[in-house]
Formats: C-alpha cells, sequence, structure tokens
C-alpha cells in the first residue's frame, strides 16, 4: 500500500520536472533567437490560456500585436494527440519585415495566412512560391502589410495525426524592447467557446458539432469537419 506522503512525494516530483521543462523552453528560446535585435532592457510580459475548443481560424487564440521595432511574440504549446491544427492571431500595426523563428519537435507543418485565409508562407517543402515565402520569413526578407494575420499550425502529411508535437514560434519585426509570451494550453474538457449564446451555440450545431461526417459550413470557416468540438484530443499539461 502506497502512504500518504509517497504521493506527496510524487507530487513534489512533478512540480520540479514541470519547473525544468519551463527553464528549458526559455534556454531553447534564448539559444534560437539570441538576444539580437533586443534594444535595452527587455520588458517581459506573459499569459496563460486555453485555446478555442472550436477547431477554426475564426476561433484562433489571440497573441498580440507585432510593432515594428518594439514586440516580440512568442507562443508556446503542443498539438494532443488527434488535435488537427491550432490557430493563432496577431495584428501588424506598420508594414515591415518580419522575421519568425520555431522550436520544438520535427513534423510540425507551420502556414501564414492573411485575413483572407490566403496562404502567405508555407513550411512544406511541396508548397511552391509560398515555401520560398517561408524561407524569407525565417531570414527575415518578408514584408508583411498592416493588417491582421493567421498562425495555422498542424502536422506534416506524413506525420500520424495520434503523434503529439510540441513546439514554440517567435515573431518580430526589427528590433524589439518588448517580449510577450503566450502559453497556449489544451481546451479543458467541456469548454464552451460560445459562452451562453444559445444563437452561437446554434451556429456550432450547424458547423457539424455532433456530426460524424464532413461538414460544408465548417470547412468554409476553416475547420476540419465532422464535430465542430472534437479534434482537440486529451489534456497536455506539458507545454513544450
Amino acid at each position: 500500500m502506497v502512504s500518504l506522503s509517497s504521493y506527496a512525494d510524487i507530487g513534489g516530483m512533478a512540480q520540479s520536472l514541470q519547473q525544468s521543462i519551463d527553464a528549458a523552453v526559455k534556454r531553447v528560446q534564448q539559444q534560437a533567437a539570441g538576444n539580437g535585435g533586443a534594444t535595452g532592457k527587455v520588458q517581459e510580459y506573459e499569459q496563460t490560456v486555453n485555446k478555442s475548443a472550436m477547431n477554426a481560424a475564426p476561433f484562433a487564440t489571440n497573441i498580440g500585436t507585432l510593432v515594428k521595432d518594439s514586440s516580440r511574440l512568442n507562443v508556446f504549446s503542443s498539438l494532443a494527440s488527434n488535435d488537427p491544427a491550432d490557430f493563432y492571431k496577431f495584428n501588424v500595426t506598420t508594414s515591415g519585415a518580419a522575421t519568425l523563428g520555431t522550436v520544438g519537435d520535427a513534423g510540425v507543418r507551420l502556414q501564414l495566412m492573411d485575413r483572407g485565409g490566403k496562404i502567405i508562407a508555407d513550411s512544406n517543402k511541396d508548397a511552391g512560391a509560398s515555401y520560398d515565402a517561408f524561407q524569407k520569413l525565417k531570414s527575415g526578407q518578408l514584408t508583411l502589410d498592416k493588417g491582421d494575420y493567421t498562425l495555422r499550425i498542424a502536422r506534416d502529411k506524413d506525420v500520424p495525426v495520434k503523434d503529439a508535437k510540441s513546439y514554440g514560434v517567435q515573431l518580430r519585426m526589427g528590433n524589439y524592447s518588448k517580449d510577450y509570451d503566450t502559453i497556449a494550453k489544451q481546451p479543458a474538457k467541456g469548454d464552451n467557446p460560445f459562452g451562453g449564446n444559445t444563437k452561437l451555440q446554434g451556429l456550432a450545431s450547424i458547423l457539424g458539432a455532433g456530426s460524424a461526417s464532413p461538414n460544408p459550413a465548417s470547412m468554409l470557416l476553416g475547420g476540419s469537419g465532422g464535430n465542430a468540438y472534437a479534434g482537440r484530443g486529451s489534456l497536455l499539461n506539458a507545454i513544450l
């Protein structure tokens, strides 16, 4: 029989492990991006949020505003088993050359889309001009116009959807003096992105909630079809 003190010891070990993971995330981030672009003393901000239970671009998690020579945006999260994709939105205040950095597991695909849903940059090597644009984005040579953008993070085509994938993404435009970290966790069980709004809950039904077959409306909104609340997979506490 396991004693209560043993359970406490196990809990302490788990907490220490999570702290070690968090510290490692920070080290990898700093090593990947270096201190290039930092001006003066950098102000750091952090938010921990649950991703939307609605797996579609219009319900993307907000990671902030990209301000030229001011802000740097970082997001750390994971694709849970059977979770097809994550969506993140951000706003660009002025036109300029942006730089993107990534860390994490192999087999993660990243796509940058404009407000209309057009793919601007794609990490898939078979994406043609979009892949060329992605390489420019990584080297800080891709100009983004003022406006709203969405990041779609998924698996490469040859990666099974059951494989969990952890990742970190970083965006900046020129120098920065403010660092914004977003820790995005899986939605808690039973999360409802529509709150008590019955009209929006009805929209969820139209989009395919409770249906096992692909739904055209859900596809138009960027979802994966089928159950609009499904696909997030099991709750994962480990970030990266």
